[in-house]
């Protein structure tokens, strides 16, 4: 069987990086043989969040499944599209009550992918435990997938490295997210994992976090409310791409990408 490729990208950085995500995603797909993408789309909508028009963006232009993170309700829409559309999901490890869920299964190359979404706890917002949240959900399906994959959306890369090694031969795919900055640590794990700490940012190139370096050296110096935009500079995709054997579904190469 021929190899089964996922893209990850990292947190897509308002409406001008979904812009961009819509005319050059299918080209990155066809030219690299891309039979799945998860992307970050909870800093995607104009003022932070996700919104209507972000996932349908998304979602229409190459992005298969959305996950989100701590901004993922900042935006009054989240809540609708959350229960109305599986394919975007929220941390798992929220209180149940919340809309949504915390991961879907989703089907590609004869394949049927679990994508799990968590955020974690150092430094974050006091959720529930994002281990426990993930192995119930294992649990819950197991038999029900054939290829795992994990989106950590945590600020300590101390903790996105434990996940990992903790569900190393566990879950098949884990990249953590949140920090906007991509990490050099690409690798499959002993066990079979394959794995980045953080696949970086989907937004502009000469920013902090995607917006406009003048905001935030504001917001650093004077210690007042600032009002964020976004930076006008070119705009890069980050991300990273695991190849999977196609018969045993097992990862043989992560990679760094930009596009």
């Amino acid at each position: 069987m021929k190899e089964i490729k996922l893209l990850a990208l990292g947190d897509v950085v308002r409406t001008v990086s979904c812009s961009y995500i819509s005319r050059n995603l299918w080209k990155f797909r066809r030219e690299h043989g891309i039979d799945i993408v998860v992307a970050n789309g909870e800093n995607a909508s104009e003022n932070g969040g996700i919104d209507r028009y972000s996932m349908d963006t998304l979602l229409s232009y190459g992005v298969d499944v959305i996950t989100t993170g701590n901004h993922v309700f900042k935006n009054n829409e989240a809540k609708a599209l959350l229960d109305e559309n599986k394919y975007i999901i929220r941390p798992a490890n929220y209180p149940d009550a919340l809309p949504g869920y915390g991961y879907t299964l989703f089907e590609a190359a004869g394949k049927t992918f679990l994508i799990i979404n968590v955020m974690g706890v150092v430094l974050m917002e006091p959720l529930a435990d994002p281990f426990t949240a993930v192995e119930k959900i294992l649990e819950r399906n197991r038999g029900k997938y054939d290829i795992s994959v994990l989106d950590v959306h945590a600020e300590a890369t101390s903790e996105k490295r434990a996940m990992g090694l903790f569900f190393d031969g566990k879950i098949d795919i884990i990249f953590g997210t949140h920090t906007h900055v991509q990490t050099a640590d690409e690798q499959v794990l002993p066990r079979g994992t394959g794995y980045i700490t953080d696949i970086g940012m989907c937004g502009p190139d000469n920013s902090v976090l995607g917006i406009d370096t003048k905001c935030i050296v504001e917001k650093l110096r004077m210690h007042t409310p600032v009002k964020f935009t976004v930076s006008g500079t070119k705009i890069t995709a980050h991300g990273a791409v695991f190849t999977l054997d196609g018969a045993t579904g097992k990862v043989k190469k992560a990679e760094r990408i930009t596009f």
